[in-house]
């Protein structure tokens, strides 16, 4: 999978096709509801009524951020980033904001790809009145589907596939997304703890080290943390370590 910079825009694209893989059932295929009717009132007033698609259109917008977060790379990138700080020791530096900026534009950066895909393959023709949108859903699927299997250990889905008790499975692509989904959030989850763990080993090996010598130099009230402080800043500038952690975010994806 190729990732390049050119990702502008790419989420409000995307937006159109997950509102309609939430909102759409089976009736609302066959027939699309108005959001604003007019009515005429007893004395020949004009009266507007919001309908149940606007309704279900403002439940979509209040969920779509679980949806985007839990189905893309968002989740590993955030709680990498949360452990970094933590084993660097610096409190709040960089501050939440900070953290969860880099992480959204981590995730755009890495997703384009798919989202692309999904735009061309189910929103593009959708809009066009190529396909119908039962179909513009089964397309914009696939692609998110081939995501999510990619970076899934077959062991957690076979068992989200075993408690789901779905035994017509035949093919991996054919998993419903209320298995698949909670799947990848557990491979993702592992995956970001093990990287996590890799992240702490130097810093608890200077804590131990200046530890060790404070102890040694009979300094038993001044704290390790403060003097391993500029070490660990130190070693993660001298090895470039916002780069390496960002290559190796971006290329686990590849």
């Amino acid at each position: 999978m190729e990732i390049g910079p050119s990702c502008g825009g790419l989420m409000f694209r995307i937006l159109p096709l997950l509102l309609l893989m939430l909102m759409t059932t089976d009736a609302a295929a066959q027939s699309v509801i108005p959001i604003l009717s007019a009515v005429q009132g007893q004395e020949g007033e004009t009266e507007y009524s919001v309908t149940l698609q606007l309704l279900g259109l403002m439940t979509v917008l209040t969920l779509l951020p679980s949806i985007l977060l839990m189905m893309t790379s968002f989740t590993r990138i955030i709680i990498v980033l949360g452990l970094l700080r933590q084993a660097m020791g610096t409190a709040s530096t960089p501050p939440n904001q900070i953290l969860l900026g880099i992480a959204l534009f981590l995730t755009i950066f890495i997703m384009a790809p798919v989202f692309t895909q999904v735009y061309d393959d189910a929103i593009a023709p959708y809009s066009n009145n190529e396909i119908g949108l039962e179909a513009a859903i089964e397309a914009a699927q696939i692609p998110m589907k081939d995501f999510m299997l990619r970076q899934t250990r077959g062991k957690d889905l076979q068992t989200f596939v075993s408690i789901s008790n779905e035994a017509d499975i035949a093919e991996p692509m054919d998993t419903p997304l209320t298995v698949l989904i909670p799947a990848f959030i557990t491979s993702e989850l592992k995956s970001a703890f093990t990287i996590g763990f890799m992240l702490y080993i130097p810093f608890i090996i200077i804590d131990m080290v200046v530890g060790s010598v404070l102890m040694s130099m009979g300094m038993m009230m001044l704290s390790p943390m403060i003097i391993s402080l500029p070490f660990k800043l130190l070693l993660f500038v001298m090895v470039d370590g916002w780069m390496l952690l960002m290559t190796s975010l971006t290329g686990s994806y590849v």
